[in-house]
């Protein structure tokens, strides 16, 4: 049995290390919330050409117009992979602990020496709150890159609205670089100057691709061979049609779409590889007999069986004794 100070330094050590992951969870939360709703950081202000066709794009209204708005979609990235975790861990967990002796399986896991955590919760509050903390880091590395760089939508000039001849723009390659040149309306020139990369694409292909590989390193049953590739491949799908629905509205530029999927892929990839490891956690039951229980059983002396190689050299050994006597 632990010690009292063993078992008090091992809670506070596991207190230490909660607390630690709450923090960066509660920062990661308050910097997503400054880029998003707060201007404290400052739009870069891009320059354009007067006459840009690459900016004259048609307006088609708010983003809550679109095809895919904004409440849709975050609903979607965040209840979603949720619900489809939840459900999968608490299945598999039902599945694994009616099917074994429930007298000589273990129902709980060890977190140091001295808390016991159901298995079915450690793991799908593991998973889902690595996917959380890659959830507004993907926003934030998007807002980061969006304040950045400034770039413009493809209806900038639309909603930008430039006197042109009072800016002198009798020559059609002048470029305008000062903020006052638009006289649109101000929050619309605002959204319009934050594209690259696109926001929508980066949260859809994170959700989509960090779903489709819990359901494929976790789901083990029979006869799931063609029905994870189906499902995670129609994940996939979705993540693409939004981006390409971004570029049919001429909300974003092709690039800005990219630049949203690569970053969205490249955080999903490493969490689930270099975090939780492909899912592989430990076993929701330990299939492993417990280490005391071997270590407590009888000892059983079998007879020594001797090999026809020992026989051989024991009777040459003999053999040569005589002789020498």
């Amino acid at each position: 049995m632990p010690s009292e100070d063993h078992l008090h330094r091992s809670r506070w050590i596991i207190y230490t290390f909660v607390l630690i992951e709450l923090v960066i969870m509660a920062g990661t939360v308050m910097l997503a919330y400054y880029f998003e709703y707060t201007d404290t950081f400052n739009v870069h202000v891009q320059g354009f050409f007067c006459y840009d066709n690459s900016y004259t794009k048609p307006y088609l209204g708010p983003e809550e117009s679109s095809a895919i708005p904004p409440a849709l979609l975050y609903a979607v990235v965040a209840g979603v992979p949720t619900l489809v975790i939840t459900i999968t861990e608490s299945v598999l967990f039902l599945l694994q602990y009616t099917s074994k002796d429930l007298d000589s399986r273990e129902k709980t896991i060890v977190t140091g020496d001295c808390c016991y955590l159901n298995p079915l919760v450690r793991r799908t509050f593991r998973f889902l709150g690595v996917y959380t903390f890659g959830l507004f880091t993907t926003d934030i590395f998007v807002n980061a890159g969006q304040v950045v760089t400034g770039n413009l939508a493809p209806h900038f000039l639309t909603v930008c609205k430039p006197n042109y001849t009072a800016l002198g723009c009798q020559q059609a390659l002048r470029f305008i670089s000062h903020q006052e040149a638009c006289t649109g309306n101000e929050d619309d020139i605002l959204r319009a100057r934050k594209t690259f990369p696109s926001k929508e694409a980066a949260l859809s292909v994170y959700a989509a691709l960090y779903l489709a590989m819990y359901i494929t390193c976790t789901v083990k049953a029979k006869g799931t061979r063609l029905a994870k590739p189906v499902l995670s491949l129609g994940l996939m799908c979705l993540a693409f049609l939004t981006g390409i629905n971004r570029v049919a509205e001429y909300r974003n530029h092709w690039s800005d779409v990219i630049a949203g999927f690569i970053i969205g892929v490249a955080i999903a990839t490493f969490l689930v590889v270099c975090v939780v490891h492909n899912f592989k956690g430990k076993q929701l039951l330990n299939e492993n007999p417990p280490q005391d229980n071997m270590a407590n059983a009888p000892m059983i002396n079998l007879p020594r069986v001797e090999s026809p190689l020992e026989k051989y050299i024991a009777s040459q050994n003999h053999i040569a004794f005589a002789e020498v006597t």
